[in-house]
């Protein structure tokens, strides 16, 4: 009898003729990673897999290359009541977007995550903050399946691991240790990589150049710890993918005077996605749950309306409350 989570996912993987596995919106290399090295370890094994994701319509042009047996479909193609659905790196329901509907419909949920502000959901919750990825868990439940590594999942689960820890620089003994194991199984780090964390177009300098141009910083903030920020504007959001949008804050984020950095994106008239980036003296994960947001100590993020200067307001606020201070901030809207 399966007595874990880890043990438990991976028998009713290892029994499943059908699995469909979702990814979250905008999915980056670390949640369509764990549910392609998922469905590839899957379809080879006679299981019929789909992966999906709801936003964008199409698979991001970076993480192409992972797809090597063309298992992602559209939104559209997933089933209305899948048997065993598997959700990968979603911190919360809702990250799952028009799709976060098939978790009341599915036969059964198996939810895979290492976000600390998950609150819990899915009938089989893989879920441990400590875990650099959500990859290191995909790799668990693979090794508890008897999966033996090929290089094709072994770039899948590179590439989620190499990003969620910046290039290996928050990774710990055994995520480096992982890391070997997969190079070991024939990832070429270098290919693999390059596209995914360092190929912009030319384009995308001047508007890069333009967000650093408003970047303030504000040694006061975030109880006197400071915080930097910018904005990247909406024209700026619909014409540049999302691994240039998310580039700003990884820049942003090496100023030296402050410990917190926030790049709010123009997503709607009067609506901002805020990525929120800490030195680690401060949770922004707890400061980005203050705002109806989530993720890591180190990395979070949240979405909120009113004009920019709107958002920074009770950001200072939330950030304040997460340095000691006693404040209330109100609900986004």
């Amino acid at each position: 009898m399966a007595d874990t989570p880890v043990e438990l996912a991976a028998a009713l993987l290892s029994t499943a003729p059908e699995v469909m596995l979702l990814a979250h919106v905008q999915p980056d290399a670390d949640s369509l990673g764990s549910a392609l090295a998922l469905g590839i370890a899957l379809h080879r094994r006679g299981v019929r897999v789909r992966v999906s994701f709801a936003t964008p319509d199409g698979m991001p042009d970076t993480l192409r290359s992972l797809d090597v047996l063309g298992l992602v479909v559209a939104a559209e193609e997933v089933p209305a009541a899948p048997a065993l659905l598997v959700a990968c790196d979603a911190a919360e329901p809702s990250r799952l977007g028009t799709l976060a509907d098939r978790l009341d419909t599915a036969g059964t949920v198996i939810m895979i995550d290492h976000h600390a502000s998950n609150p819990g959901f899915g009938d089989v919750r893989v879920l441990d903050p400590t875990a650099e990825a959500t990859v290191v868990l995909v790799r668990d439940i693979l090794l508890a399946m008897d999966v033996p590594l090929d290089p094709d999942v072994a770039r899948c689960l590179y590439a989620g691991l190499v990003t969620d820890t910046r290039g290996f620089r928050t990774a710990g003994e055994a995520a480096h240790l992982m890391a070997a194991d997969l190079i070991a199984a024939g990832v070429d780090p270098e290919p693999l990589v390059r596209p995914i964390m360092d190929t912009h177009p030319h384009s995308w300098f001047a508007a890069l150049g333009r967000a650093l141009d408003r970047c303030a910083l504000e040694p006061d903030a975030a109880g006197g710890l400071g915080l930097v920020h910018t904005t990247v504007p909406a024209t700026d959001v619909t014409r540049f993918r999302v691994e240039e949008l998310d580039s700003v804050v990884d820049i942003v984020r090496t100023a030296a005077e402050a410990e917190v950095a926030a790049v709010l994106k123009q997503v709607g008239e009067r609506r901002w996605s805020g990525q929120l980036r800490s030195k680690g003296r401060i949770d922004v994960a707890a400061t980005a749950v203050r705002l109806g947001g989530g993720g890591h100590r180190g990395a979070a993020g949240f979405t909120r309306d009113g004009t920019a200067e709107d958002v920074l307001t009770v950001l200072r606020d939330a950030l304040r409350a997460g340095a000691g201070g006693v404040v209330t901030v109100p609900p986004a809207g």
